[in-house]
């Protein structure tokens, strides 16, 4: 029986069937028509088809990553950890770029619903005005946050002692005997605060030395901040910021950048004013870009792990996902995951001995 035979038999239309016996009720039919068309669909034998249930939507397998900006080599590094890691599992990638505004960074969490990914990995950490609203997508998806170990976090995290950083820096120049060096960093504000520890704990190394006065902490005008970063604003910040410091400070025989980017501009300034590294001026940097291990620039830096900790911070995401979706107790678990990696210095050919002290050592030769 079809529900053209049960329409001929109540002497309706097939589309009346249909709406009648679905019980459409957005079209009015009269009781008779109704009575009619129930009786022929009965005394016919007749069921309406069940509709298979709706499959559930396909879900894309989508990781959001939110980052500051994507001109500074570390952040593609961390990008790079991700994607491949992801890419393993299936997984795409779509990148907000806050370009650190806070605006953007509202917008782009706001956005969240409707794309609807099965996790979140911030590359720096979330604005403080929007922590709660980070904890709070933590409880629906997994969020996971490569942060500078400002405090800790209610989410997963993958940390790193900014502080123990420039400990290291400081560390390598003390043993080599430099006294009078200075430090370039990007706007030290309360809002970049991962800057400032590491800035810190360079100084507390030369203060325990009894050498705090001896070092010169030169950090970039605010309004950089609120500009929207060209690809070499840090290069440009390190360039500009050396060529004050060799006229400010004659004495001075190390320069250390806050990351890569600033010690190359650094090395750039010192090569333009006839300045020999490391003879004259040994020259320090952070994160062990690609760029730091070209042999004719072949920087003394410090290697924390970049890409691991992208592919960890994937691994945590993919660990949420599996223990949201496979039960083995009645109750789903609650997780925090804190990984940090030790940071190591790698000495490369931009340091040396100061000039003073390699006089003493040929001496004694």
């Amino acid at each position: 029986m079809t529900s053209s035979d049960v329409a001929k038999k109540a002497g309706v239309s097939q589309a009346t069937v249909s709406m009648v016996l679905n019980k459409k009720y957005n079209v009015s039919f009269s009781k008779e028509v109704i009575r009619k068309v129930e009786e022929a669909a009965a005394e016919l034998g007749y069921e309406v088809p069940k509709h298979r249930a709706k499959k559930e939507e396909k879900r894309e397998k989508l990781l959001v990553v939110i980052s500051p900006n994507l001109t500074n080599p570390y952040y593609v590094m961390l990008l790079q950890g991700i994607e491949s890691r992801a890419a393993e599992q299936g997984f795409g990638i779509f990148v907000c770029n806050t370009q650190r505004d806070l605006g953007m960074e509202e917008r782009y969490l706001k956005m969240m619903p409707q794309l609807n990914p099965q996790g979140i990995i911030y590359i720096c950490n979330p604005s403080q005005c929007f922590m709660e609203t980070v904890v709070d997508l933590a409880k629906r998806i997994p969020v996971v946050v490569i942060n500078n170990q400002d405090e800790r976090l209610e989410v997963d995290a993958v940390e790193l002692d900014n502080s123990k950083l420039g400990r290291l820096m400081a560390r390598h120049l003390l043993e080599l005997g430099h006294r009078h060096v200075a430090y370039i960093a990007p706007p030290l504000t309360a809002r970049q605060k991962q800057r400032s520890r590491r800035v810190e704990g360079f100084l507390k190394e030369f203060q325990k030395a009894g050498l705090g006065e001896n070092v010169v902490i030169k950090a970039a005008d605010e309004q950089i901040d609120r500009d929207i970063p060209g690809i070499d604003s840090e290069y440009k910040i390190g360039y500009n910021l050396t060529r004050e410091l060799l006229k400010e400070h004659q004495e001075l025989t190390a320069i250390v950048g806050l990351n890569d980017m600033i010690a190359f501009g650094i090395m750039d300034a010192l090569h333009d004013e006839k300045y020999k590294v490391p003879g004259d001026m040994s020259v320090m940097g952070c994160d062990n870009t690609l760029f730091s291990k070209v042999k004719k620039v072949s920087l003394t830096t410090i290697e924390h792990f970049v890409i691991y900790k992208g592919m960890d911070a994937c691994d945590i995401i993919m660990k949420k996902i599996k223990s949201r979706t496979k039960h083995y107790t009645e109750i789903e678990p609650v997780s925090i995951y804190h990984v940090e990696y030790e940071p190591q210095i790698v000495v490369r050919g931009t340091t040396s001995y100061p000039r003073d002290e390699k006089r003493k050592i040929n001496k004694n030769r």
